[in-house]
């Protein structure tokens, strides 16, 4: 429950720092004294839009503060509104976002303001009420996280049967493009090595031509270089015992004579070796021409670049492939889903089906207690075969004042007064099922009188038993109902700038209240007896 209330530098409220008790808390107060401003305020913990037009002063910041006692702990929501129109949210001096402000707010204060009653008339708020009469909350969970899942894996469906159809008108010219690819066997290194063939083969007859003349510069008429080396050294040998510097010009020579035959056989072997083969050089050039055509139409500079085209390839008609086996799983998981979909939205049905007539005995007989003695209220329930976030049932609260002979639909058949009377007869049957711990009515009593609003008033304080209950009212047959009584007026200073102010009442100040409600602005002894009458069971 809403235990203190702390507003700043809020319209006319310069500064107010109020406690609130549990049950019914009554607040009254002349007209434009202030008590939509209060209200205001505390709707701004609620996650009201923020307006600084709402400031008192432009130049300070406005600051909104609510304690509340919730399953015996302490919890405090707060909001600040910055001149610049910036606002902080606070959820026990922690920074929070409105979206955690207004979750939590909006599970502990019910606010029922004026016209609120038009929310009887939308099919989501009836059906909202059957479901927390019926206790289908476990039953409503379960089928919306179905169906939710459902509705996101149709729409990833869809999304990937669409990728798949681009894909397809894509898939026969890259299939083509792969089958080409495939078909010249690449192999790394490939070109490197094709290009050094080419070369060679283009010019092997230089090439010969070349390695036979150098091997016969090895080998001149009458002798070769190698044999004359041979014979060079066997002669320094021979002195080499005299001339001691010899022995070293004999080894050098020695290394000479093998390196040279060592060269002179490896050019006859490689001259061996060098093909000239014309066949085998238009072979190599064809390959060569295939190699370049295909990295010019794929558009890369290397081989290895051709060879990654290639892989990109392979990887999208995997892809291609896993994208059908996908889908093909996907639509099983979905035929699995809608069976389960429509097993819970059976049993959801049924569970609101066998509360329906309960619920529309019991609103129908709290609503004959506010003088609507011949008022019908049926709850109707139909199935559209149409899955939606609330199941496939469409409900109508069907009613009539006047009997059971002609019932329409709650939007068509009951006036402005009526609805009023029958959302309090509402909101007192879902405070039993909510848990809701504080709940405000703004001027609910809107539109009736007399012996209606005595009985109106009878059902808040009613209610007021069973939690905490704030009744904005202006009428004197709800103001005296037992409980702890408000009220809100205005000061004003020497300049005669107004100041909102709030007060509790004391048993006399409470009959003078009562009394101006009963007779207006002078107070004349039979208003204040009346008040007196009014209020006897509660001072």
């Amino acid at each position: 429950m809403l235990t203190r209330l702390t507003i700043q530098n809020y319209a006319l409220i310069e500064n107010l720092d109020i406690e609130f008790p549990s049950g019914l808390v009554i607040i009254t107060g002349e007209t434009g004294a202030g008590k939509s401003i209060m209200l205001g305020a505390l709707s701004l913990l609620l996650g009201a839009k923020a307006d600084v037009s709402a400031l008192k002063d432009s130049s300070r910041n406005c600051v909104v503060e609510g304690e509340f006692e919730v399953d015996g702990e302490l919890l405090v929501l707060r909001r600040v509104i910055s001149p610049a129109g910036r606002t902080r949210n606070f959820i026990n001096d922690e920074p929070a976002s409105l979206a955690a402000l207004t979750e939590i707010s909006s599970a502990i204060v019910d606010i029922h303001a004026q016209h609120q009653h038009l929310l009887l008339t939308d099919e989501s708020y009836q059906m909202k009420v059957l479901d927390y009469y019926a206790g289908t909350g476990s039953q409503l969970e379960d089928y919306s996280r179905v169906h939710n899942e459902l509705l996101q894996l149709e729409n990833q469906l869809k999304e990937l049967r669409i990728q798949i159809a681009k894909r397809e008108g894509e898939m026969e010219y890259r299939s083509f493009q792969l089958e080409k690819l495939m078909e010249a066997k690449l192999r790394e290194g490939e070109l490197e090595e094709l290009e050094s063939e080419q070369k060679q083969l283009a010019n092997s007859e230089q090439i010969r031509e070349s390695i036979s003349g150098a091997v016969n510069c090895m080998q001149p008429v009458g002798g070769t270089i190698v044999q004359n080396l041979k014979d060079a050294v066997h002669l320094l040998q021979k002195c080499s015992n005299f001339v001691p510097e010899l022995e070293e010009l004999c080894n050098r020579l020695e290394s000479c004579r093998i390196e040279c035959k060592d060269i002179e056989d490896e050019l006859e072997m490689l001259a061996e070796r060098i093909v000239v083969s014309p066949q085998r050089l238009e072979q190599v050039e064809e390959r060569l021409s295939l190699l370049y055509s295909l990295m010019r139409k794929h558009g890369v500079s290397t081989l290895e670049d051709l060879l990654e085209v290639q892989k990109g390839l392979q990887d999208d008609m995997a892809g291609a492939d896993e994208d059908v086996a996908k889908a093909e799983g996907m639509e099983q998981q979905i035929k699995v889903l809608s069976a389960q979909r429509e097993e819970l939205a059976q049993l959801l049905s049924a569970k609101r089906k066998e509360k329906t007539g309960e619920l529309a005995t019991e609103l129908q007989a709290s609503i004959r207690d506010l003088q609507m003695p011949y008022a019908v209220l049926k709850v109707e329930l139909s199935d559209t075969g149409k899955y939606t976030a609330k199941g496939t049932d469409l409900i109508a609260f069907m009613f009539s004042a006047n009997g059971e002979k002609k019932l329409n639909p709650l939007q068509k058949a009951a006036s402005g007064g009526e609805l009023s009377r029958i959302m309090l007869c509402l909101k007192s049957l879902m405070a039993r099922f909510t848990g809701m711990p504080t709940m405000i009515f703004d001027e609910i009593d809107t539109g009736v009188s007399g012996s209606i609003a005595d009985k109106m008033g009878a059902l808040i304080g009613k209610m007021g038993e069973r939690m905490q209950i704030f009744a904005i009212t202006h009428l004197p047959q709800i103001a005296s109902k037992k409980g702890t009584h408000l009220l809100v007026y205005k000061e004003f200073d020497a300049q005669n700038n107004a100041t909102t102010r709030i007060r509790v009442l004391s048993p006399e100040e409470r009959v003078n209240e009562v009394a101006r409600m009963l007779s207006g602005a002078s107070l004349t002894e039979a208003a204040l007896e009346n008040a007196r009458v009014l209020l006897k069971e509660t001072i």
